[in-house]
């Protein structure tokens, strides 16, 4: 049993970006925030799969360049080999959480973003 609380973790880069409540052994999982106009490098997995869900917000995720708009309430679920690039368009913050499985470290692969 593991036990977290988030105000006990920071946010990758500040005030933004993904806060690791749990990285392995099996899985990841984090809670991401983006202030307006923030977005977050493309990049594709090549074993875990990714899952967002938006708990505040709309935010902008892009797979394998096709842009997706998700609100509040909606999930996501990103296969490996899929580009992904999350940027808010908004003018108001987004809060997600996000799962990745199974566990490998280092298996982010980085790409060009959308243009």
């Amino acid at each position: 049993m593991l036990i977290i609380d988030e105000k006990d973790k920071k946010f990758r880069f500040g005030d933004s970006g993904p806060k690791y409540l749990m990285q392995g052994p099996r899985m990841n999982f984090a809670l991401v925030q983006f202030m307006p106009g923030q977005d977050f490098q493309a990049h594709y997995h090549e074993v875990m799969e990714e899952n967002f869900f938006v708990l505040e917000g709309t935010v902008t995720i892009y797979v394998n360049g096709t842009p997706h708009e998700l609100n509040a309430g909606q999930f996501i679920n990103i296969e490996p080999g899929e580009i992904h690039y999350v940027v808010n368009k908004s003018s108001s913050i987004v809060r997600m959480t996000a799962a990745l499985a199974p566990f490998k470290d280092s298996d982010k692969v980085e790409t060009e973003n959308p243009k």
